[in-house]
């Protein structure tokens, strides 16, 4: 598929001369990894989630999931409890740590977030940590009450916060709510790198062991023996090799100075689609959200009527140019995870993977571009 074979694409990158300037100015240093940039986009990442935040740069989201896992200790034995309607990547870091992957369902046909009531169903003696995503960029309606709930149960809890970098409950900033934050800044994200990710942590000693994971479990940096502050290393942990480079973390300095503004145009716009489509048989989830919490949009998933056709929907848009995807496909259609789980164990998910289709969002989308799409389906389905 060529690059401009659609009309409207499923995401387009905000992207303009400050980021090929940030990285040209990298390049032209001769310091390419770990360096200046790499602090000032930790420190500045750390600001926008809240004073007393630790961040650290890594390579993706998935690594940021994984050094939580194993920052956690969670390994052979435990039990990690994971939405079931999300991306593969938190199902396949707890089964390289060794644990056993336990699916909670989502609440509702309206709130496609984890829920409460069956992720307390699914806590036993074993369970070590929790995952829970904010999909779509919507906050999880009850983060307070599952934070408090693992203080007390003495369970880790990990936010996915791969969709929602900015999104807050009463001021308090999605990724500090948990144990871990793991963020994603994958090309299609509202904070786009490429490829790269970041933890966050409250705690200083949580920190500590996630900056060993990221970095061979080395106490010292290479530049902090370039500049003469340290002459070797010691080894004080077994770690990975996690780390971002000075490119990406320029222009994750750059992107995150247009995530304040790029997130408010995502919620006009989604406004735009949830108007267009209403009183349609075309559905749109988290209708009915909390004035304490602010979203951050970060695609427009839809409900398909029940016994639609989706290939043939698909099908439809693309005649007329225009993508789409499916978030997300359930893992128990997967090959590596026949068998282990069932669509009946979480029913909500089930119904959702089965119509959902994911339609095009992007800061500079316009008004009209929207209007196109939202005709293009209420057609398809027609």
């Amino acid at each position: 598929m060529g690059k401009n074979m659609w009309n409207i694409q499923l995401f387009k990158l905000n992207f303009d001369d400050k980021e090929v300037s940030a990285v040209a100015n990298v390049v032209a240093g001769g310091w390419l990894s770990m360096g200046e940039e790499i602090n000032k986009f930790e420190t500045a990442f750390g600001t926008f989630l809240g004073d007393g935040t630790y961040c650290k740069a890594v390579s993706n989201g998935t690594a940021a999931l994984h050094m939580a896992l194993l920052a956690l200790d969670v390994g052979p034995g435990d039990e990690v409890i994971i939405p079931a309607l999300t991306f593969v990547a938190d199902v396949n870091v707890v089964n390289l740590v060794g644990a056993r992957p336990i699916l909670a369902d989502a609440t509702s046909l309206d709130d496609w977030n984890m829920s409460i009531g069956s992720l307390q169903d699914q806590i036993t003696d074993k369970t070590k940590a929790i995952i829970v995503v904010h999909y779509a960029g919507y906050p999880i309606n009850d983060i307070a009450k599952i934070s408090q709930l693992c203080k007390d149960k003495g369970i880790g809890l990990i936010e996915d916060v791969a969709h929602a970098p900015g999104a807050t409950v009463d001021g308090k900033v999605c990724g500090t709510f948990g144990d871990v934050g793991c963020f994603s800044f994958f090309s299609n994200k509202n904070l786009s790198i490429g490829e790269g990710g970041m933890v966050s942590t409250l705690d200083p000693e949580l920190n500590k062991k996630l900056g060993y994971l990221r970095s061979h479990g080395m106490t010292t940096l290479t530049l902090d023996r370039h500049k003469g502050r340290a002459i070797t290393y010691d080894v004080a942990q077994p770690g990975l090799n996690y780390r971002m480079d000075e490119m990406r973390a320029a222009i994750g300095l750059a992107q995150l100075d247009k995530l304040p503004a790029g997130n408010v145009r995502r919620g006009e716009l989604t406004d735009r689609y949830r108007s267009n489509l209403e009183g349609s048989p075309v559905t749109m989830p988290f209708e009915h959200q909390p004035s304490n919490f602010t979203s951050v949009y970060h695609i427009l998933p839809v409900l398909l009527p029940e016994k639609t056709d989706r290939v043939a929907v698909i099908g439809a848009l693309k005649e007329k140019g225009i993508q789409s995807s499916i978030h997300y496909p359930p893992f128990w259609d997967f090959t590596a995870y026949k068998g282990q789980f069932s669509p009946n164990d979480s029913p909500v998910t089930a119904d959702i993977c089965s119509r959902q289709l994911t339609l095009p969002l992007f800061p500079t989308m316009s008004e009209h571009e929207v209007d196109q799409v939202c005709n293009a389906i209420l057609e398809a389905i027609a």
